[in-house]
């Protein structure tokens, strides 16, 4: 049987991809991330997947047409509403469009299943997005209105970091990059999220290509 293939873009530690084994075992899973730390961890946690020290963005580009479903988290600093509210002790600066010119790309050039995900940003989004939980997602299917995302609570302040291992399974202490530890941990998917995301696409597909062979059987 022909393997589904996932394109997991700016794939950080693979908070979105964790359970995806859980939704089926015929996936293959090509990981993009530039941070070369972050890239060699992915790798112990999944094993099994392909992990490409890239730049994302470009990568999609190149290779959209080789994947059945593509996940993309590009970088959300910029769009954040924290960074806006520190504003008058931060550097200014433009939020980063890379986000709008993949959701744009992949809703008029790919054409398997796609979920653009980010933070809920400072300003009005500028193309609508369905919001869920802590995050907004462009995608070009139906997402159920519960994603079945855990409530995390308020983890600032003391052994912030442990309580995102705890949460996310997994130690972050393992870091040893350039990056804030506390906010790669913030910034990862829950994994029900992402699991019920998965599981929601492949079985809009299936039913979609039973449809197709019920159709040519009738028309045979």
């Amino acid at each position: 049987m022909k393997k589904y293939r996932i394109l997991n873009l700016y794939a950080c530690l693979g908070g979105n991809r964790y359970k995806w084994d859980e939704v089926s075992d015929n996936i293959e899973v090509i990981a993009v991330e530039l941070d070369t730390e972050l890239a060699k961890l992915y790798q112990e946690r999944f094993p099994n997947d392909t992990v490409i020290v890239a730049d994302a963005h470009q990568y999609l580009l190149d290779h959209y047409k080789e994947f059945d479903f593509i996940w993309s988290s590009p970088p959300c600093p910029t769009h954040s509403r924290a960074r806006f509210a520190r504003r008058n002790t931060t550097e200014s600066t433009y939020p980063d469009m890379k986000l709008y010119q993949e959701i744009i790309f992949l809703d008029k050039w790919f054409d398997g299943k796609y979920v653009v995900e980010n933070v809920i940003p400072y300003y009005e989004p500028l193309i609508p997005a369905k919001k869920r939980g802590r995050h907004l997602y462009w995608t070009n299917f139906n997402l159920p209105n519960n994603l079945n995302e855990r409530k995390s609570s308020i983890m600032e302040g003391k052994d912030e970091v442990s309580k995102w291992c705890a949460f996310h399974e997994f130690d972050f202490y393992q870091y040893k990059g350039n990056q804030r530890t506390d906010k790669i941990a913030r910034n990862l998917v829950d994994y029900e999220a992402g699991r019920t995301i998965l599981e929601t696409a492949m079985e809009i597909e299936r039913q979609t290509n039973t449809k197709q062979v019920s159709l040519f059987d009738a028309l045979t």
